[in-house]
């Protein structure tokens, strides 16, 4: 059995293309697909009066946001068993490029397959592109797929 495929998703349509590519890698290489969800960490508002987000509120917030990422992957891992590969999930939180190679590092990951939006110019420069940060960190080969629509 190979090495992990490691596919980090954001649940878009370019994740979507690059998660049909890491079953078709998971099955050529006979390793496990690990799906991977990084939430981003819910934050006050830069400047917001102190107590501005109650702790109450916050934790309706971040199980709001596990709940709908559980379910996405729970969908993803579904449609990886019936390829069928193993394949199992994982949710972080944090920064997604420093959390995605993190984690490659941790499961010594054979590829990273992640998909990209395709962005140019400002929005590129502005936004920056996760699947950019992780290619030039990773500790193995990155993958990327280009999403399509």
């Amino acid at each position: 059995m190979g090495r992990p495929v490691l596919h980090p998703t954001d649940f878009s349509k370019a994740s979507n293309a690059a998660f049909a590519r890491s079953i078709v890698e998971a099955r050529q290489t006979k390793s496990e697909l690990v799906i991977l969800h990084v939430l981003a960490p819910i934050v006050p508002l830069a400047g917001a009066t102190e107590g501005y987000l109650s702790p109450q509120l916050y934790e309706e917030m971040s199980t709001s946001a596990r709940a709908a990422a559980d379910k996405q992957l729970a969908r993803l891992l579904a449609r990886a068993r019936t390829a069928p590969v193993k394949a199992r999930s994982l949710l972080a939180e944090g920064v997604a490029h420093e959390e995605i190679v993190r984690v490659a590092k941790r499961l010594r990951a054979g590829v990273i397959v992640v998909g990209t939006h395709g962005r140019t110019g400002v929005v590129q420069l502005v936004l920056g592109s996760v699947a950019a940060r992780v290619a030039a960190t990773a500790p193995c080969p990155v993958l990327t797929v280009r999403g399509r629509g």
